[in-house]
């Protein structure tokens, strides 16, 4: 059961170590880059790059990192879901679910019909939990990834 005390926030220099901290199980490490990486290159794409810490009350429970980028050539790369990182024993709780909403919700916010995600194919990995959010794949490949997508009403 989810919290009532949810928030998506931005990272800061207050909140930046808590970040770094979130961190999936080992057997998922295949399947997602560590956050410091994640703010790494959101530092890098400054402009595009959305990147929130998750909160339960005060506790850091997860990260994600979506792009926003509306002039982007390719379709696939102008609004979506770059990373999810829910910490390993905080898995099944809705976080996860929490944060892709706050993503969703913000696309609708920016104007957005369409936000995509990929994930890398195996056992263990990210597609189911897509798909039960109302991602389907697309029938593309991105460097190995599958592109799922997920239209806004």
């Amino acid at each position: 059961m989810r919290s009532p005390c949810l928030q998506a926030v931005e990272i800061t220099p207050a909140n930046v170590e808590a970040a770094f901290e979130i961190r999936v199980g080992a057997e998922q490490n295949a399947f997602v880059a560590p956050v410091v990486t994640s703010l790494a290159q959101a530092y890098a794409s400054r402009e595009t790059a959305w990147p929130r810490l998750i909160l339960d009350g005060e506790r850091p429970v997860a990260f994600i990192m979506a792009n926003f980028a509306p002039k982007e050539e390719e379709p696939d790369f102008r609004c979506g879901i770059w990373r999810l990182n829910v910490a390993e024993k905080e898995q099944g709780r809705g976080y996860g679910r929490f944060a892709v909403e706050a993503v969703l919700a913000e696309a609708r916010r920016r104007g957005n019909r369409r936000v995509t995600v990929m994930w890398e194919p195996g056992e263990g990995g990210p597609e189911w939990f897509y798909l039960n959010l109302g991602f389907r794949r697309t029938g593309r490949v991105f460097t190995g990834e599958i592109v799922g997508e997920l239209l806004l009403d």
